[in-house]
């Protein structure tokens, strides 16, 4: 992301000579998009106190002396939302590759990561499954303020069945590789729900179907039963915490939907029936359709094995079509991309393959930005510019609605109120 130094226009010496005082910034651009109805607010003032907004007036000048972002020539829009990333992975580590380095290795990725997404305008994340707890503690340096990244909603480690997509699956038994939060019981993953929350969770993953990337592993066949998916997602509600399911067969996706999951992820194979399910009762579908293209173009080079990438094959058009059918029926969906199945700094080119399978460009705006809130339950703080929302903002020199690829390459990234070196 470009530096832009000329953007902070005033000293804020006045407001920064007592602590007790209030910090109050001022963001001025050329437009802001209201996500929420499409329209354009020309010459916007927005000001900011303590990270939050608290107005938005128009063809106004801040107070002299006042501290401002000025971004002329711009256009504003909340700071996007991806909700399907993993910030301790990177896709040049396929296959068997990743086992040359120690732990903590994808801890110092993880950093990385986090600070390439933000870069790339996403100031929310919902992070769905890490190794070691990596991202539970990444999310507690940002807040301290000892590393630069997104919000994060972190999934810690996923749910699954022994010898299923979210256990171990890469390593002979004399390793006796297991993942800490398998089950294979209601009452077995109820605890396993419990320990991830009591350890930072903020969400519950759980694979309700094989995947792409593990071994042994189909992606269109069920792994947890419909009465193990209910006790996931019934316990997690009983904390408080929304539940996404990993599920690309039919029959996992709608086992998961009537089971309560909030969202359900990939859902390749989402039937008819499926899409029906997930409009009556509000799931979310949350599919990542463009990392197919980094996986096919790169991933032999990376290490990916002939396994995983003839999977990947037989599922990344399927899923493409039904993420058109899915929409075109009305199903509520947000943008995914899987980062770490590809570079985390590409992710803003998924708007594209969005509207190229039938979403406006508005539509694949909302997905990341309103959409995103309301499946996060942060309706109001993120995924909006508006009086009482956090001062996530990013700045792009062109018309999104009329070309989405400016989401691709954004100009200027603003995180409570602070623009992002």
């Amino acid at each position: 992301m470009p530096k832009l130094s000329h953007l902070l226009c005033a000293s804020a010496l006045a407001l920064s000579a007592s602590p007790a005082l209030a910090e109050t910034v001022f963001i001025s651009a050329d437009r802001l998009l209201d996500v929420e109805t499409g329209e354009y607010v020309n010459a916007p003032l927005i000001t900011v106190v303590d990270g939050k907004v608290t107005e938005i007036a128009t063809n106004s000048a801040a107070p002299a002396g006042s501290q401002v972002i000025d971004l002329t020539g711009h256009t504003l829009l909340p700071g996007l939302i991806d909700m399907h990333v993993h910030l301790d992975g990177r896709p040049e580590y396929g296959g068997y590759s990743g086992l040359q380095f120690s732990d903590r290795f994808w801890t110092a990725v993880a950093v990385g990561n986090a600070k390439k997404m933000l870069d790339g305008g996403f100031t929310t994340i919902r992070n769905l499954g890490a190794s070691d707890y990596n991202v539970v503690g990444i999310d507690q340096a940002i807040e301290e303020g000892w590393i630069e990244g997104p919000r994060i909603v972190g999934a810690a480690h996923a749910l699954g069945a022994t010898g299923g997509h979210c256990d171990e699956t890469f390593l002979p038994p004399s390793f006796e590789a297991k993942s800490p939060a398998v089950g294979d019981s209601p009452d077995e993953l109820r605890k396993r729900v419990r320990e991830q929350r009591k350890y930072g969770a903020e969400v519950i993953k759980a694979c309700a179907t094989g995947g792409v990337f593990s071994r042994n592993t189909a992606p269109g066949i069920q792994q947890l039963t419909l009465e193990e998916l209910t006790a996931i997602a019934d316990e997690a509600h009983f904390w408080g915490l929304k539940a996404a399911a990993h599920a690309h067969g039919a029959k996992g996706i709608k086992a998961a939907i009537r089971a309560g999951f909030d969202t359900i992820e990939h859902a390749s194979h989402i039937d008819d029936e499926g899409i029906k399910l997930a409009k009556e009762r509000g799931t979310f579908l949350s599919m990542d359709i463009f990392n197919t293209e980094y996986t096919l173009s790169q991933g032999a080079a990376n290490g990916v094995l002939e396994e995983n990438l003839n999977k990947e094959r037989a599922l990344s058009q399927a899923q493409r079509d039904n993420f058109r059918k899915a929409h075109e029926a009305g199903v509520k969906m947000v943008f995914a991309s899987d980062a770490a199945v590809m570079p985390h700094e590409l992710v803003g080119g998924q708007f594209r393959v969005m509207v190229e399978y039938g979403m406006t460009p508005l539509e694949a705006i909302q997905a990341a930005t309103v959409n995103a809130a309301d499946a996060l339950g942060q309706e109001g703080q993120v995924g909006v510019i508006k009086p009482g929302s956090w001062a996530d903002i990013i700045a792009v020199d062109g018309d999104p609605l009329a070309d989405i690829g400016e989401l691709a390459d954004v100009d200027a990234v603003i995180k409570a109120g602070k623009l992002v070196d």
